[in-house]
């Protein structure tokens, strides 16, 4: 795994080389990996790696890979993860991110059977009064459960001042076939977030406060910490 993920980043830097491009990596630290509000970490931290090559035409694709912990005895441990897209400036203040990630984990005989595309979409407007998203998500294999799946996301971004961000946002995740993937009983479910971010000496802080509809302790209320420091190649 760690002869491919060098073998990515060698390709994406001849690449960047050869056009106007941009190869940029960021690591980051987290006090729990969270995604839709649920824990991937059995509550527990995460390290994470995110490699990104991006065109001044727009097009990017980029790599995202995570220790993981789902519970129920098995041993996966990798979440690696790949997303090709393209950003659109609609108007001076509107722009769509579109593109499809394809989600894999490795580390135990069952985790290839996890896997499973996802098509996206990202509204961005951006104003005097901040950054307001509308974000829509879907796959037709969710945790390849064969089921329907999509995530509808509405957030908002505050500049409290030069350097320091308010983000607050609201989801739901909903399943289209209750037979193959229900959450407690009911096909949806929501997730609220909180989180003040800031940079200093080259590093960016986050700090995050997220609670969603779900009765389990992997996704009750709860406070995030993460420190990561990206860097140019």
């Amino acid at each position: 795994m760690k002869l491919k993920l060098s073998t990515l980043a060698c390709s994406l830097l001849v690449l960047s080389q050869q056009s106007q491009a941009e190869l940029s990596s960021t690591v980051t630290l987290l006090s729990d990996y969270t995604f839709n509000g649920i824990s991937q970490t059995e509550n527990n931290p995460a390290l994470q790696l995110n490699l990104d090559y991006a065109l001044a035409n727009g097009f990017y694709l980029s790599s995202f890979a995570s220790n993981v912990d789902f519970g129920d005895g098995d041993d996966t441990i990798l979440e690696w993860d790949f997303s090709a897209g393209k950003v659109l400036q609609l108007t001076d203040n509107l722009s769509l991110d579109a593109g499809i990630s394809y989600f894999t984990y490795h580390g135990d005989g069952a985790s290839d059977e996890y896997a499973y595309p996802e098509m996206y979409a990202k509204f961005n407007y951006n104003s005097t009064f901040g950054d307001t998203e509308l974000n829509n998500s879907y796959t037709s294999n969710y945790f390849g459960s064969g089921a329907n799946h999509y995530v509808l996301m509405l957030a908002h971004t505050f500049e409290l001042s030069e350097g320091h961000h308010l983000r607050l946002s609201a989801d739901r995740s909903t399943s289209l076939d209750e037979d193959k993937w229900m959450w407690d009983a009911d096909q949806s479910y929501n997730h609220y977030r909180v989180e003040y971010s800031t940079s200093w000496s080259g590093f960016d802080f986050n700090v995050a406060a997220e609670d969603t509809s779900l009765k389990r302790n992997t996704a009750d209320a709860r406070l995030l910490f993460s420190v990561a420091r990206s860097f140019d190649l």
